[in-house]
């Protein structure tokens, strides 16, 4: 009976310190993204050519956003983790920007796209519709969208909670909002219809770039295709934003097979499908631009790669 009580509490340790080794894994993961993704603000900001071009702008706006949701995230996971309870109020903030940051980049990324598909399909036009004033129109109108959703889901709940809900002290979650299960078929409805409206513009895009794809010559040629490519990175990175919204379904279906899989398989999701996209699609797209490699690179060695490049090419 003593081995088994032993047996017991060795294993319940070790299930505490898997745990704990989680979440340190997310700390180091988290800071790591975050490096990059100022090392990748910090080479946007140093050179007025990346401040003045609309497509470089997108880039940043997405950066920033992933730095935010990033945070929020992990704040969201600790507070969770540690079981620290809060007014409703209070975890309102919280859920609401990381709810903004969410849809900002796949929203930024659809509109890099569009900039893509101007500067291809419609080139007499590009300086004049893709300026730096009109790329900070454009960011206003990204995120007036992109608080849509969150608008609505807050408008549902504030309709139905009463006044003494905001003062309950509960754990800080998105889930805290949803009070009847029509609301999560709501909020799941509204997110299919923003990725698919996205998917359709990313592949219409596609087919009409490929179009003059075919027809170019020469060195016109040569930048269609990089064009072309870039818009399958847009889409790739647009995937990568639309799989979290099918994780919920899946940590379902093996929640009802094994609670250690269920565990197992939604600290992967976390990590593969959340963390990780809000940094390494914005390093591949920032490695593949020629200009923005050269930089990133001097700055990612403090300087000391000499970068003698001082002719840009749009």
């Amino acid at each position: 009976m003593a081995e088994n009580n032993s047996a017991q509490s060795v294993g319940g340790n070790s299930s505490v310190r898997q745990i704990n080794e989680r979440v340190i894994i997310v700390q180091v993961l988290i800071v790591i993204f975050l490096y990059i993704n100022f090392l990748l603000i910090i080479t946007f900001s140093k050179k007025e050519f990346f401040r003045t071009h609309m497509r470089y702008i997108f880039f940043a706006n997405t950066l920033i956003s992933d730095c935010f949701f990033l945070v929020l995230s992990n704040i969201l996971l600790i507070l969770t983790y540690f079981r620290v309870p809060m007014q409703v109020w209070l975890c309102l903030p919280l859920c609401i920007v990381s709810s903004l940051c969410t849809f900002v980049t796949p929203v930024t990324l659809t509109a890099m796209t569009l900039e893509r598909y101007v500067a291809i399909c419609l080139p007499l036009r590009h300086g004049e519709l893709c300026t730096q004033r009109n790329a900070l129109h454009c960011i206003l109108i990204m995120f007036s969208l992109s608080s849509i959703p969150a608008s609505v889901t807050l408008s549902i709940f504030f309709a139905i909670v009463n006044h003494s809900y905001y003062t309950q002290v509960r754990i800080c979650s998105v889930e805290l909002f949803i009070i009847q299960r029509w609301q999560s078929h709501v909020r799941s409805a509204v997110s299919q219809f923003y990725f698919l409206m996205m998917s359709v513009t990313i592949a219409v895009s596609y087919v009409k770039i490929m179009k003059v794809a075919k027809i170019a010559s020469g060195e016109n040629k040569k930048s269609t295709w990089k064009g072309l490519r870039t818009v399958v990175l847009h889409g790739f990175q647009l995937l990568l934003c639309l799989i979290p919204l099918w994780c919920p379904f899946i940590e379902a279906a093996v929640y009802q097979i094994d609670l250690m899989l269920y565990i197992n398989v939604r600290y992967f999701n976390y990590i593969a499908f959340i963390l990780a996209p809000r940094c390494l699609s914005p390093l591949v797209y920032g490695l593949r631009d020629t200009t923005f490699f050269l930089e990133l690179k001097y700055y990612a060695v403090f300087g000391l790669y000499k970068n003698n490049t001082s002719v840009f090419v749009d």
